[in-house]
């Protein structure tokens, strides 16, 4: 484990119950990177992120937060440093969006539980970020999927921790809100240090985005390099089983 890493996985395996889902989980990142999973449906790179989120238990091996053993912080301190979007993790359907945001300042509210104004700040910050200052009054239930996950990174945001997680962030996002949000999702890492750990289909954003690319296959982590490392030859191909001119590599578009 290298000090710098702000989260590092050593050989984790994770699934549900005693089922182990994938195995020989082993990657880092650290401050300012990018990492991405991909993977067929059903891989198991949703598994992986709630394992490293600790909402599912590790059946094998260890995390590391930065540096410290992931078991032995508390759930206070674990949300202090690491922060998620993942929309079937929380359905607050009768707060307004501005409230889900909020709420994700608690790891910083003093005993009465109350909003200081630092955190309203962080708050407007974040709806701000990720350009829903109009969604703000707006009954969480009642917005569309895709504004619902920009509230979610929002949520993140306003956390304020070194690490976000965020599973297929977006899923449910047209082109354009698609594109707003890998752009914020970019400048988190790149100028403001966080380290990035996400899930991605679309495997041009995952090129134009990650500094880490982990492979999931059936069970087991296949390849882990640089975007260049594994978008080449016919290694995406063979991972998602489709022929080999039915993808391209230099634009990591499908070719139908």
């Amino acid at each position: 484990m290298t000090v710098n890493n702000l989260l590092t996985a050593s050989e984790l395996s994770a699934g549900y119950g005693r089922e182990v889902v994938v195995g020989g989980v082993s990657l880092e990142v650290k401050a300012g990177e990018i990492l991405c999973l991909i993977g067929p449906n059903g891989s198991g790179k949703s598994t992986i992120l709630k394992t490293l989120t600790r909402e599912l238990e590790a059946l094998g091996g260890k995390i590391f937060v930065l540096g410290k053993d992931a078991e032995r912080l508390s759930e206070l301190e674990a949300a202090r440093h690491l922060s998620m979007v993942m929309t079937e993790k929380i359905r607050p359907e009768f707060m307004s969006c501005r409230e889900v945001v909020e709420s994700a300042r608690y790891p910083y509210m003093g005993r009465l539980g109350l909003l200081s104004q630092e955190d309203k700040k962080a708050v407007d910050r974040a709806l701000k970020i990720v350009g829903a200052e109009g969604l703000s009054e707006k009954q969480f239930g009642k917005v569309s999927d895709g504004q619902k996950q920009r509230i979610m990174l929002a949520r993140a945001i306003a956390q304020d921790t070194e690490i976000i997680v965020l599973d297929e962030p977006t899923s449910f996002l047209d082109m354009r809100y698609k594109i707003d949000l890998i752009r914020v999702i970019k400048k988190l890492a790149k100028e403001e240090n966080k380290a990035v750990i996400m899930s991605l289909h679309e495997l041009e954003l995952v090129k134009a985005v990650a500094d880490t690319v982990v492979c999931v296959g059936e069970g087991s982590i296949v390849r882990t390099g640089k975007p260049e490392e594994i978008f080449c030859g016919n290694f995406i191909q063979t991972l998602y089983g489709i022929k080999d001119d039915e993808f391209d590599n230099e634009t990591g578009m499908l070719k139908l």
